[in-house]
């Protein structure tokens, strides 16, 4: 498993908290000091706490889980797209869809629809449309595209949701508890960090600090694929191994 390394931590600037006045007094563990009017996050801790959640990412997806990605602000939305992109992991960088895992099957109707408009351009169906009725096809199927492509091929509830700025994304984080789904959280000094299954304390707002906690992730996530990969093959060659053999006995006999 990837480990986390307290020296690319402090370089990607991890480490930078927000302004003292604007802390949440249950993030008080993670803190190493305050600096200029800063809170510093304890890297150490971070190191400990990301390796904690790694493991158990590994580990869902060596069985095969899939872990959706959250992130709509700014700083974090290209980071978070491609390294989710990279993983085939389902993600939303833009609005967060209000029932999007609450209300899932909702949620499939609407990516449903996607699909079925572009059934419609391939078949030719829409083209028997009138000009503006094509229009507005198409206008529907480019909003869908913008907050629903990004999780079109997932068919069922994520097993953990992995989240950047867990008080932007206060929704979703609500709503994955209400159903028992895993958080996983880059957790800045103004959060509160018992909201999150997975605490990974440190600079949520960062382009930088982001894309280095996931770069660790993702290798672990990437290790826990391969493994799955290989569990998969070798159960095929036991299989094809067994089947061989009966097919001997068969012969013998």
């Amino acid at each position: 498993m990837a480990k986390a390394n307290v020296k690319d931590l402090l370089e990607a600037g991890v480490h930078f908290g927000h302004m003292t006045r604007k802390w949440n007094p249950n993030m008080a563990p993670y803190i190493f000091m305050e600096k200029n009017g800063i809170h510093i996050v304890d890297l150490h801790k971070t190191a400990v706490k990301l390796d904690e959640a790694c493991s158990a990412l590994e580990k869902l997806t060596s069985a095969g889980k899939k872990v959706l990605f959250v992130a709509t602000k700014k700083q974090a939305k290209e980071v978070v797209a491609k390294h989710a992109s990279e993983l085939n992991m389902p993600y939303i960088t833009e609005r967060w869809p209000g029932g999007m895992l609450t209300n899932f099957v909702t949620i499939r109707k609407a990516v449903k629809k996607m699909n079925h408009i572009d059934k419609m351009k391939k078949d030719g169906t829409f083209e028997t449309l009138s000009k503006k009725e094509r229009l507005q096809v198409d206008r529907q199927r480019a909003n869908l595209e913008k907050n629903l492509g990004s999780i079109s091929d997932m068919v069922r509830l994520p097993s953990a949701i992995f989240v950047v700025d867990i008080m932007r994304e206060h929704i979703a984080v609500t709503e994955a508890k209400k159903l028992g789904i895993p958080v996983f959280g880059i957790v800045d000094t103004n959060s509160d960090p018992r909201k999150v299954d997975f605490v990974i304390p440190g600079n949520d707002d960062a382009s930088k600090s982001i894309d280095m906690i996931l770069n660790i992730v993702s290798d672990s996530i990437k290790e826990g694929q391969s493994q799955r990969k290989a569990d998969k093959e070798k159960s095929k060659e036991e299989g094809e191994k067994v089947s061989a053999e009966t097919d001997t006995d068969f012969d013998a006999e």
